[in-house]
């Protein structure tokens, strides 16, 4: 299992580390295709932890099994020490969740959707307003406040389900693909906002193809392959000194056959 040790994290106390999330033995099978393969996982609390691999390679799956919306085949997961399955109202109430297809409230503004998400999370009404208000202004979605969600652009819907998904401070927010389609400022401000969250207690577990936003964000990574987890731990100890692509690529191997596309000349 890819866990984290005082020893690891460079910390001198002998405590043991509180796990946020804990995968163990995760097996997902679609036919003939093994998309999670007995993958172990610790994600150390308030920690930023990305989870980056190949396409196909199992982390959405890993997602939606750790947030209880896929039912694996085996293995468990536990969230705060509450097991994702046997006690699944006690996961969500600690969860947030930002899923790559993305699910809002097409037919209600912005604003809406987010006072509207506050009361669904058990807040007062006005605690639910003034939250919503605030979310608006922070994640730069004024001009869209009184909008419906169905007409906003990919970037907006993702600043809005990432407000839907912190409204009530989760313990663990796990987002898929935070950044994808998203132009470079609202990248920023969806950075912004995380690390907040982290410097606030919270754990957050994204998956991302973007090494350099990975690598500058997270301070744990774990890198997954054909389901399983194939390296991890501490970002720093992990990359020593190189570039987290480049550790990537070597964990995977990926690289360009020596023989491929030898009819390229120079002209």
């Amino acid at each position: 299992m890819i866990e984290t040790s005082p020893e690891a994290d460079g910390r001198d106390d002998a405590g043991p580390v509180r796990l946020a999330v804990q995968m163990r033995g995760l097996r997902k099978v679609y036919g003939d295709k093994v998309a999670v393969d007995h993958l172990d996982l610790a994600v150390p609390s308030g920690t930023f932890f990305g989870l980056v691999g190949p396409n196909g390679a199992g982390k959405s799956t890993t997602l939606k099994i750790a947030t209880g919306l896929l039912r694996p085949d085996g293995g468990t997961v536990t969230i705060d020490d509450a097991d994702v399955w046997s006690d699944p109202a006690a996961v969500k109430s600690r969860i947030g969740i930002v899923p790559e297809d993305l699910r809002l409230f097409e037919r209600l503004t912005g604003r809406e959707s987010l006072e509207y998400t506050g009361l669904l999370r058990g807040l007062d009404p006005a605690d639910a307003r003034d939250r919503a208000s605030e979310l608006v202004e922070v994640l730069g979605l004024t001009d869209g406040a009184d909008r419906l969600v169905v007409d906003y652009s990919s970037g907006m819907r993702k600043k809005l389900a990432l407000g839907n998904a912190i409204l009530h401070q989760p313990s663990v927010l796990f987002l898929d693909e935070p950044f994808e389609s998203v132009d470079p400022l609202s990248v920023r401000v969806l950075r912004a906002v995380l690390e907040r969250l982290v410097e606030a207690g919270s754990t957050v577990v994204f998956s991302s193809h973007v090494m350099e936003v990975v690598e500058r964000l997270c301070d744990h990574v774990a890198i997954v392959h054909q389901g399983r987890i194939v390296a991890g731990g501490p970002t720093e100890r992990l990359c020593a000194g190189r570039r987290l692509e480049d550790v990537f690529a070597d964990a995977v191997g990926s690289s360009l056959p020596d023989a491929a596309l030898t009819w390229l000349q120079p002209r």
